[in-house]
């Protein structure tokens, strides 16, 4: 007999929860282990400015996440071992045929899709010294490929990993990811990119950081391959300068990719300039952002991750071909006016350069306001507030659109 929606959120809490158990054995394995459930309640809504009465007008729905994150510590001796969890739940509040297509259900406009989803993955984990191999279930955050979530439930890849840290200041990762469970999916599928065509079931990646100088300086070496699709090289450069009572730093990635293997993405050479400079003082950051497109193809990136350039934001990332685009950003944290845990930031770029519908000179911006409160105490600790606004103004395929995010989340410590 299935379970009901709230039997199955009790699930998982009741998974994590068991982790406590001495039965599992050795000290370390139980003592350095952790686990949360996050409830996520997600409302978005985007006005599709330009369409017509016989499309879509707006994309409008409303649900309840409920994700789970366990990991044990590992077991004593020379190779320990141990076991990583994930659980999620998404269920639909409020959605129609004519609303449907927002990102957070298993849906697209026309249908709303089924009332809830779910999914459960896990990892074993080995360590020996201080390198940690994982097979399983996977949310990489690294440069060259990061797990997205800025849905309802994050993006979860299936392969293998290893992580090493045995010099100091220099971390070392690869690994092979052979299929993903998108954000709004319960089925685990080949690889696909944004701006490519095909799909694999190998991406295969390599490389690390290394800081010196303090920790202020980081430098950086990543390759990537999307199998028969396109390979990448990223070189990267980060380093922080405090001065007097402000911070500076800096941030510059330069990619390289080509075609690969059986070239099932067609033809590909593309570079990609990204430069993030920013300054700070007390409460108040202020950034700006070069990103520059390069080659005979817009750049690739793993679909639905998050890639590591200055320009991917809320709605566009400024990746077609020959794009140019600027970003001018400003942070404010309220702590240092006795506001602990409020922070806001507004930020626009704008991007031309590239081809837009009709031959027209492409021409776009964006424009963001972001505001986030997070209770820092009291009965309701860790319960937090966001409200994302965006407005897009486009000559390109997206064209004009107003967008609101209202995410509401809980995390509960479990162990």
């Amino acid at each position: 007999m299935s379970k009901t929606p709230l039997a199955r959120a009790v699930a998982l809490a009741t998974l994590g929860a068991s982790m406590t158990l001495p039965s599992l054995a050795q000290a370390d394995f139980i003592g350095d282990s952790k686990a949360t459930l996050e409830l996520r309640n997600f409302y978005m809504n985007r006005d599709l400015r330009d369409t017509t009465a016989a499309q879509q007008s707006k994309r409008e729905e409303w649900a309840q996440g409920f994700i789970l994150k366990a990991e044990s510590g590992f077991t004593e001796g020379t190779v320990g071992f141990g076991l990583d969890a994930y659980a999620g739940l998404g269920l639909k509040l409020d959605s129609s045929d004519e609303r449907a297509g927002t990102g957070l259900l298993p849906n697209s406009f026309g249908n709303e899709g089924p009332d809830e989803y779910s999914e459960l993955s896990g990892a074993v984990k080995a360590r020996i010294s201080k390198t940690v191999g994982k097979v399983g279930g996977l949310m990489p955050k690294l440069p060259i490929v990061s797990s997205g979530d800025s849905r309802l439930l994050p993006q979860v890849f299936t392969g293998g990993m290893i992580t090493s840290q045995e010099i100091d200041g220099l971390t070392l990762n690869g690994g092979q990811l052979r299929e993903v469970n998108q954000r709004a999916s319960t089925d685990r599928v080949d690889i696909t990119a944004s701006n490519v065509g095909g799909e694999s079931d190998r991406y295969n990646f390599a490389g690390g950081d290394y800081k010196f100088n303090g920790g202020n300086t980081t430098v950086g070496l990543w390759y990537g391959e999307l199998e028969d699709i396109y390979d990448q090289k990223l070189y990267n450069l980060i380093h922080v300068q405090p001065i007097g009572d402000w911070k500076l730093g800096g941030n510059l990635a330069y990619f390289d990719s080509q075609d690969n293997g059986r070239k099932l993405g067609g033809n590909l050479d593309n570079d990609l300039t990204s430069i993030n400079l920013w300054a700070g003082i007390g409460a108040h950051t202020f950034r700006v952002g070069y990103q520059k497109v390069g080659g005979d193809n817009a750049f690739p990136f793993l679909t639905e991750t998050d890639p590591y350039i200055v320009n991917y934001i809320q709605i566009l990332d400024f990746t077609r071909k020959d794009e140019k685009s600027w970003q001018a950003r400003y942070d404010v944290n309220f702590a240092s006016y006795g506001i602990p845990g409020l922070t806001a930031f507004v930020r626009y770029v704008t991007g031309d350069g590239f081809d837009g519908v009709g031959g027209a000179s492409g021409k776009e911006w964006e424009r963001n306001v972001d505001i986030s409160y997070i209770i820092q105490e009291g009965p309701l600790k860790n319960l937090g507030v966001r409200w994302r606004n965006a407005m897009v103004r486009s000559n390109a395929s997206i064209g004009d659109l107003d967008e609101n995010r209202l995410i509401v989340s809980y995390t509960i410590p479990l162990m």
